[in-house]
């Protein structure tokens, strides 16, 4: 009866009731339509083929269907999905749904012995992964030719494929990516995507321990180079240079007042007031030295008199020892002159080693230290006294 302007599936139906051996009705290319709200379908219960392709079926058509129905077409119609709550059709083995709107396969929880299903050319983006599990005797099904979205969501269709062993028909030709744009016209088989790129719990966990990781590093590095006591260092530098504007904006030009700064180790105290500060101060082009215990301004932090004190000086010298690289105050009267050598790239440090300093107890912090006796020369305490006399005017002379 295909051809003809049959409007009404449920009075189709009831125009087979009584066709007692009716098997096989094709109602192809008419204007067939049923709605939920039609009366009950009553169909022929010897009828086990229908044709009802290229109609105007909706999804309601399910509850219209002969009970006992084994090969159904309905090719070329407006059905969306396939509901969960449709009547069974327990004897259903091959169901053609190709060229209609379906968003994803349809489950097999109506259909319990469907064995071929066709949903070519619809609306399937990514087709769900347990479709062979909700269908366990399906022997082929025939899913190409839909605009397939290639994402992670599909990942897992594919590998359906793999499991399914050869039910997928028309693979991989009529499976090909319509979405997105870069990927469009490549084959399924050929799209693959890693399994951190899908596994956002996966990606969100490797992150974290890459961002934990990179904290860690920071940290040791930070610890290892003593950056910590640099940026406090330099903020003190810079606090006392804002309230030295503050206070006196005109004295920004610094006078120099010393020849020279001296840094040492208390420790190492005996030698500087004994030998250093007496052999410089006396005699004819005396040298004017700052020393802390002297020198340094009552009521000003130890950190702004340093820095003061480095300032006002024209050179700082260094009395280097065992003693000197243990003392935390020397490091920053260190710091802060080199940071003057650099800021004004002058000449102006001056190194003694009173002492041997064994490299293995320089601590890491300390690589300027390293860098200043490795690049520049320094003047070494010599133990006899007749050699003295050359150190002393080496010295005046530096």
């Amino acid at each position: 009866l295909q051809k003809n302007k049959f409007e009404s599936l449920s009075k189709v139906s009831f125009m087979t009731s009584r066709m007692k051996l009716l098997k096989y009705l094709d109602m192809s290319n008419n204007l067939l339509s049923h709605d939920a709200a039609d009366v009950q379908c009553q169909w022929a219960e010897s009828l086990t083929e229908l044709d009802l392709s290229s109609n105007q079926l909706t999804d309601a058509v399910f509850e219209c269907l002969p009970v006992n129905i084994k090969k159904l077409d309905l090719q070329n119609n407006q059905i969306t999905s396939v509901a969960k709550e449709m009547a069974e059709l327990k004897s259903l083995k091959e169901l053609n749904l190709a060229s209609n709107r379906l968003a994803d396969l349809p489950g097999c929880s109506g259909f319990t012995s469907l064995e071929f299903l066709n949903t070519e050319m619809n609306s399937i983006l990514t087709p769900s992964a347990d479709f062979f599990q909700s269908c366990p005797r399906v022997r082929e099904l025939q899913a190409g030719h839909n605009p397939f979205k290639c994402s992670c969501e599909l990942q897992d269709f594919i590998r359906l494929e793999r499991q399914s062993g050869g039910k997928l028909f028309g693979w991989p030709a009529a499976y090909v990516c319509e979405y997105p744009e870069d990927l469009r016209g490549t084959q399924l088989k050929d799209f693959h995507l890693t399994e951190l790129a899908c596994n956002t719990t996966l990606l969100l966990v490797t992150a974290l321990l890459l961002t934990l990781v990179l904290v860690a590093v920071v940290a040791f590095l930070c610890i290892y180079l003593d950056v910590p006591w640099y940026v406090r260092m330099t903020w003190q530098w810079t606090q006392t240079k804002r309230r030295a504007w503050h206070n006196h904006p005109e004295e920004q030009e610094t006078a120099l007042q010393f020849h020279a700064f001296i840094s040492y180790s208390e420790r190492d105290s005996l030698w500087v007031k004994n030998e250093l500060i007496p052999n410089l101060e006396k005699g004819d082009g005396c040298v004017q030295l700052c020393q802390h215990e002297r020198n340094f301004i009552p009521g000003k932090s130890i950190m702004e008199n340093i820095i003061n004190s480095i300032e006002k000086s024209y050179k700082s010298i260094f009395v280097l020892s065992p003693n000197f690289v243990q003392s935390e105050w020397c490091h920053y009267e260190l710091y802060f002159a080199h940071h003057k050598f650099f800021s004004e790239n002058s000449n102006s440090l001056i190194l003694i080693l009173l002492e041997p300093i064994p490299p293995c107890i320089i601590p890491a912090r300390y690589h300027k230290l390293k860098a200043l006796m490795a690049k520049r020369t320094y003047l070494e305490w010599p133990k006899e006294r007749s050699k003295r006399a050359l150190f002393w005017a080496n010295l005046r002379a530096a």
